[in-house]
């Protein structure tokens, strides 16, 4: 018990030495020494230390040599700190600051992992994931044979997966609303909206790995819009159901879902054949 109330008094008067030496040097004139401290502070892990410092130091040691490492260590300790909106911020400026600068490319590609690392889950607004791509983009355009090539491209490929997974639950979420008009205002019907909505992501991502999911709602919701259709339009509308069976079955012949789709197909013909 005594030992263990030693090591608490022990560390307490250690994090109030600490603190006392920050103070002192935050509230230094010695910019060098301030320098000289921060990249310290990043160093140990300590990045909000280094923010506070460097936030100063970047407009003190403006034309200096110092000026950019402490920009580029700014984003860095931002970036290590999960700020990562304002560690984007940073490497931006870095980058319009020092196009030619010693980090300038590290900050170009720290622009897109911040990005990354602040885009949402796929259901809900993806403006990030797209600014995101925008920045690797960029990236591999300006350093074509970087050595975060590779990276770049794989995060390429996971941004696009997340907007492709997006695009699969909002036509998903069509078809599951169904033959309910309460959300289709400027009419037409859900069934509709996912088969515009699968079709479109389809031609957007054709190599996308919901390939095949994108396919079944489509067929689906034409097989459901015929079953709810107006005597006009029944006839047209199974046809239509019928010729997307085929071309799913043609497209997809070993699918868990060929039953579904030849039960579709059997139905439809109740109505194509007459």
């Amino acid at each position: 018990m005594k030992n263990s109330f030693l090591t608490a008094i022990c560390g307490l008067l250690l994090l109030t030495s600490c603190a006392h030496e920050f103070n002192l040097v935050y509230r230094s004139t010695d910019y060098n020494y301030k320098y000289e401290y921060a990249k310290e502070c990043f160093a140990r892990g300590k990045y909000q230390r280094a923010i506070t410092l460097l936030n100063e130091l970047i407009h003190i040691e403006k034309g200096t040599d110092n000026a950019q490492e402490c920009l580029f260590m700014l984003g860095m300790a931002e970036y290590c700190s999960k700020d990562y909106e304002g560690a984007s911020e940073v490497f931006k400026k870095y980058c319009t600051s020092y196009p030619k600068g010693f980090y300038a490319e590290t900050a170009a590609f720290y622009i897109g992992e911040s990005l990354y690392r602040s885009t949402p889950e796929p259901r809900l607004d993806q403006s990030a994931t797209v600014s995101a791509i925008a920045a690797y983009q960029e990236y591999l355009d300006l350093y074509q044979d970087s050595k975060l090539k590779s990276a770049a491209q794989q995060r390429l490929f996971d941004l696009q997966d997340k907007l492709v997974r997006k695009e699969y639950l909002s036509a998903k979420l069509y078809y599951n609303l169904g033959s309910y008009f309460g959300n289709c205002t400027s009419g037409g019907s859900n069934y509709e909206a996912c088969i515009i909505t699968a079709q479109n992501a389809l031609k957007d991502y054709p190599y996308s790995n919901l390939r095949e999911d994108f396919a079944l709602l489509i067929m689906k919701s034409k097989f459901e819009l015929a079953e709810q259709s107006v005597d006009s339009k029944r006839l047209e509308r199974y046809q239509d159901a019928e010729d997307e069976c085929y071309g799913f079955i043609n497209e997809y012949p070993d699918s868990r879902e060929r039953d579904t789709a030849e039960k579709y197909i059997a139905q439809c013909k109740k109505y194509t054949k007459e």
